[in-house]
């Protein structure tokens, strides 16, 4: 393991690079946790080095600034970085049971959550644990690729994984490299299911995906040569640096129009919204190749599918769950399952289990009665915490 010195971020290149920097410190620590062993010092000081590192980047209106290049710069949250920093070094120098505490002082009502699931899963052992990353099982960050997950997280979601599933799946709607560059739970245990279940990296390291028709393949890259030019105006720059960036998918493709810190102005958002349409319509006049979902925070370009009844739809997350089911051989009709989301989106990943095992149980992270309410209603007797520490936790500590 490299060891991370203490360094002075200047530009954005230096912080993603240090971000980069601690993916594989704490890979090496998840592993070291879970195999029973102890954590070397040097990676509790390549934390405390990235962490001052972070926190000496200088701020201005509770923004912290780097350079572009030239006279350039950007205005961050850093909120993730620096807290999910400082929890990792608190859960390393305190210990689990002191952590766990500090856990329930943070957020109200933590022990609260965590009995609410322990009840829902005590005794259960699962077919299939299928769960969403940002704002179920991680903690939201204001960009992707700085969003390296932390060292409790993995081996809280990790432990959980390894002995109360047959089989565990992190299914986001990001790419699979960056999705397997952000992740830190040792490899060979978690199938890693990306562009929303159309690719997957499976336990033997082997990549599968989902065909895709010819001509749509065509229609996307065409799609994405206008995006590429798009965002390489100077005027539309910033949406590739704010959270989702602009990332090419298998078979979809995101573009960030605002992130958790609202860095964009509103009207400057929707505005930039309503140009990505426009591209979308040029490109796809007919509306035979692509769908648009609009998360608030990203704009979410899907090629479609055919439906049973001749129809089209954008591919769905429960798509995403039949295929995998399929490919992997998952035999989901076999229960029980847990499935867990904190959006709309998620929901699909729900119907779909059911329809497969009606022993399908749900956790799902939101602070929104409309989701709650909807979950419920497929599952009754679903579980609702506000926080994506409590889901990890409720998993870490069954």
């Amino acid at each position: 393991m490299r060891n991370i010195k203490r360094t002075e971020l200047k530009t954005l290149k230096d912080f993603y690079a240090l971000m980069g920097a601690t993916r594989q410190v704490r890979f090496n620590a998840v592993q070291a946790i879970l195999d029973g062993g102890d954590v070397s010092g040097d990676v509790i000081l390549s934390l405390k080095n990235a962490l001052a590192s972070l926190e000496d980047v200088p701020e201005l209106d509770g923004k912290r600034v780097l350079s572009l290049g030239g006279e350039r710069i950007i205005e961050l949250d850093m909120d993730y970085e620096i807290n999910e920093t400082q929890k990792d070094l608190f859960y390393l120098e305190e210990g689990e049971e002191t952590f766990l505490e500090f856990l329930s002082d943070l957020h109200e009502d933590f022990d609260e959550h965590v009995r609410a699931g322990h009840d829902l899963l005590s005794g259960v052992d699962l077919n299939c644990l299928i769960s969403d990353r940002d704002g179920t099982i991680n903690n939201y960050c204001a960009r992707y690729l700085t969003s390296v997950q932390s060292i409790y997280n993995a081996v809280f979601f990790s432990r959980f994984a390894m002995n109360k599933a047959q089989r565990a799946v992190i299914l986001t709607s990001a790419p699979l490299d960056g999705l397997i560059g952000i992740s830190v739970n040792p490899e060979g245990k978690i199938y890693y299911a990306a562009s929303k279940g159309r690719e997957c990296l499976d336990l033997e390291g082997r990549i599968r995906r989902l065909p895709i028709p010819s001509e749509k393949q065509t229609a996307i890259e065409m799609l994405n040569a206008r995006l590429q030019t798009l965002l390489s105006r100077s005027e539309y720059e910033k949406y590739t640096l704010i959270g989702s960036g602009l990332q090419f998918k298998f078979g979809q493709s995101t573009v960030a129009r605002q992130d958790i810190g609202n860095s964009i102005p509103d009207e400057e958002s929707s505005a930039f919204l309503e140009t990505i349409e426009a591209l979308v319509a040029e490109v796809d006049p007919d509306k035979k190749n692509f769908r648009i979902e609009d998360t608030g925070l990203d704009v979410e370009i899907i090629l479609t599918v055919e439906t049973s009844d001749d129809g089209l739809k954008d591919f769905d997350k429960g798509d995403g769950v039949e295929y995998l089911n399929a490919e992997m051989e998952f035999e989901m009709f076999r229960g029980p399952h847990l499935i867990c989301g904190d959006t709309g989106s998620d929901v699909p990943m729900l119907e779909t289990a059911l329809e497969m095992s009606t022993e399908s149980l749900a956790i799902y992270v939101t602070k929104k009665e409309e989701l709650a309410v909807r979950v419920r209603g497929l599952s009754p007797s679903a579980v609702i915490v506000p926080e994506p520490d409590m889901l990890v936790t409720i998993l870490g500590t069954i």
